[in-house]
């Protein structure tokens, strides 16, 4: 069975600023990129995009990593190439749930494309951050353990490393959200991967980044060989849940 998906367009968008959703409602992951560079100060501003995004308490902490030099590319895409490679053969083998094979099989023609084709790629961002350490007293965590309570306090512990995780998520991926935003506003293609995740530690010697930076998605950046068009998702009647579950 297949679920149902919408397509929004720019005519479906409400008035208040319909060009936002216009670029929202056509932000496709596009792969398929031209060799042809993508000038500094374009990717200046995605950047500058991604840095005004909400930032967990105002620490900003985040990095980017803005490779376009050809010969890091050319290190860089048996990297890429190894990391598709297991994706296609694990997670990415079947298609998702709803999705019709016909589909999938395009999206996967479009990542083997990209994987192919990865040492042309114009330009690609990687986005980093890393807390601080934490500044916690005694008296703090008393305080903490008060407020919370003891079955909450107890079950934190066991938590904590989840937490971080999203905590430093929630610093990174809204700024990323902005700067796919503005790269579709600016015609640019790009999409997020976090796959290099798999292969981390020699993404980081590659570029150099510090052993203890936390790298947290991919995103090759040109301009795009297609066509942008609708997303297509589920419905806000399938996903939302009123006052309840």
């Amino acid at each position: 069975m297949t679920e149902t998906t919408t397509d929004t367009r720019a005519a479906d968008a409400p008035s208040g600023d319909p060009a936002l959703f216009a670029t929202m409602s056509t932000m496709r992951a596009m792969r398929r990129l031209r060799p042809d560079p993508v000038p500094d100060e374009l990717l200046d501003q995605l950047v500058q995009a991604a840095v005004w995004g909400p930032s967990g308490g105002n620490m900003q902490r985040y990095e980017y990593v803005v490779v376009t030099d050809r010969a890091v590319m050319a290190e860089l895409a048996p990297l890429w190439r190894r990391c598709v490679d297991a994706y296609l053969a694990t997670t990415g083998k079947y298609a998702p749930e709803g999705m019709d094979e016909a589909a999938y099989g395009r999206m996967v023609a479009a990542i083997e494309y990209q994987r192919d084709h990865f040492a042309d790629t114009p330009a690609l961002i990687i986005p980093c951050y890393q807390f601080p350490p934490p500044r916690i007293e005694p008296e703090g965590l008393a305080a903490s353990a008060a407020a919370l309570g003891p079955e909450a306090t107890a079950a934190l512990g066991s938590t904590q490393e989840r937490f971080m995780a999203l905590a430093e998520g929630s610093c990174v991926y809204p700024g990323v959200q902005n700067l796919l935003l503005a790269a579709r506003g600016l015609g640019l293609a790009a999409n997020i991967t976090i796959w290099h995740l798999m292969l981390e530690d020699e993404w980081k010697a590659a570029l150099g980044i510090p052993a203890d930076m936390r790298t947290f998605a991919a995103i090759p950046v040109g301009l795009p060989l297609g066509r942008f068009g609708p997303v297509r998702r589920r419905t806000v009647a399938e996903v939302v849940h009123r006052d309840r579950w």
